[in-house]
């Protein structure tokens, strides 16, 4: 274990509109980064566990949006966990481990022995001070978060191949067309400080290459298009490949869940997953009512506390209730995420959907899809400020904001 003086950071990656498209067209109204999952923030899950760990400085959010889009959201979470966190704004893209050392004179402010790296997409149930532990027993610059999938699905991931005794990284390579292995990358890592020296090495590397070049005119300004800039650097593929098997990078294996949240779809099943991590961790978070004074809840169920539920509704198992939702007699809900100032109208029932904000569901009618995450239109969709109208059935659907549904629809995309 390292001394009690000893800081930590952690930097936390939240991307930028021109990514997180696949999440339209819930990303239309709010940065993904603050969508929520289980009443959460996504951003909300991994801040909250950098809170368990030991002797915690700083947190910093690295993105592309505009600072005003987080600004309510870091002050407010700042003073609930009474931690520092902070929002640093690129510019302009510089890789996973560029802009990480775009920013490495803030960082470092802290003079912090540890820097953790997370990537907001993940859902998983963030082990970080044991992977702190276990780093600090291996003794190398970098531990990575790794998970064994499936063989079918690991080459879309960066697959690795790991010491099974001293868990050295041995191998590493990004989404590779032949199978590898069925361990992979799951985007948390922590670092020494070294890891600003090894992304320097790599900007260095490529400006001393272009230095030696002799090209023609032409031919420089094609390979000014096809070339990396020097600051641009990426973590897998510039760091993590080139230093596997030389002691300096060690993996950390969890047995626990772990989803990556690139659509819709998969935020439903992450939703489900920190539901189901509320029971260990904030228990008060769960809703529970027996159907005579307040609504009938089966299993995980997050209800925000200015939310009115009917005492006949049945809710549940993972749902997800926000703000200000009116949710009326005899209601339904099952695997859903219902957003801010949603109105969900007298014996409706929604399956495998996400409601958005200040939407509508009218009497009788039925929003619901088969609940395959994966699919494109395994889960319906209503944007902001979609009306479904009375008897009004939308199966495997998703509906672009501000539109009115009053006749049933089946396997559309409602433009």
């Amino acid at each position: 274990m390292g001394s009690a003086e000893e800081k930590v950071v952690a930097v936390i990656m939240v991307g930028g509109p021109t990514k997180g498209t696949r999440f339209r067209p819930l990303s239309l109204n709010i940065p993904k980064p603050l969508f929520p999952l289980a009443g959460q923030p996504m951003v909300h899950h991994p801040i909250s566990a950098c809170k368990r760990i030991p002797n915690l400085a700083h947190v910093y959010l690295i993105g592309f949006y505009e600072e005003r889009e987080f600004a309510l959201y870091v002050s407010s979470i700042s003073n609930e966990l009474k931690v520092p966190v902070r929002y640093l704004r690129e510019e302009k893209p510089h890789g996973s481990a560029g802009g990480l050392n775009n920013f490495s004179d803030l960082i470092m402010e802290d003079n912090p022995s540890h820097i953790f790296l997370l990537n907001c997409d993940v859902c998983c149930s963030f082990p970080l001070p044991e992977m702190l532990e276990a780093h600090r027993r291996y003794g190398g610059m970098g531990t990575i978060l790794v998970i064994k999938v499936s063989a079918e699905s690991a080459n879309e991931f960066g697959e690795l191949v790991a010491d099974p005794v001293t868990h050295e990284l041995l191998h590493y390579t990004e989404k590779p067309e032949t199978f590898v292995s069925d361990l992979i990358n799951c985007g948390v890592y922590i670092f020494t400080p070294d890891i600003f020296t090894a992304i320097q090495g790599v900007s260095t590397q490529r400006k001393d290459r272009a230095n030696l070049r002799r090209l023609s005119s032409f031919e420089a300004l094609q390979s000014a298009t096809r070339n990396s800039p020097s600051n641009y650097v990426r973590l897998d593929q510039d760091i993590l490949s080139p230093l596997a098997g030389k002691q300096q990078l060690y993996t950390y294996e969890t047995m626990d869940f772990w989803e990556q949240i690139k659509t819709p779809g998969m935020s439903l099943k992450c939703s489900s997953l920190y539901l189901a991590q509320f029971r260990f961790t904030f228990p008060h978070l769960l809703a529970s009512g027996d159907g005579i004074k307040s609504a009938n809840i089966v299993g995980d169920v997050y209800i925000h506390p200015s939310a009115k539920v009917h005492p006949s509704a049945k809710i549940g198992p993972n749902v997800s209730i926000s703000a200000n939702a009116r949710i009326g007699a005899g209601v339904r809900l099952i695997s859903c995420i219902i957003l801010d100032d949603v109105e969900i109208k007298e014996n409706a029932v929604v399956i495998h959907a996400i409601v958005g904000w200040k939407s509508s569901v009218g009497r009788w009618s039925r929003v619901q899809a088969n609940g395959d995450y994966n699919a494109k239109l395994g889960v319906t969709i209503l944007g902001e400020a979609v009306n479904v109208e009375d008897e009004v059935v939308v199966v495997n659907s998703i509906v672009l904001p501000n539109k009115t549904l009053n006749v049933s629809v089946q396997e559309e995309i409602i433009l």
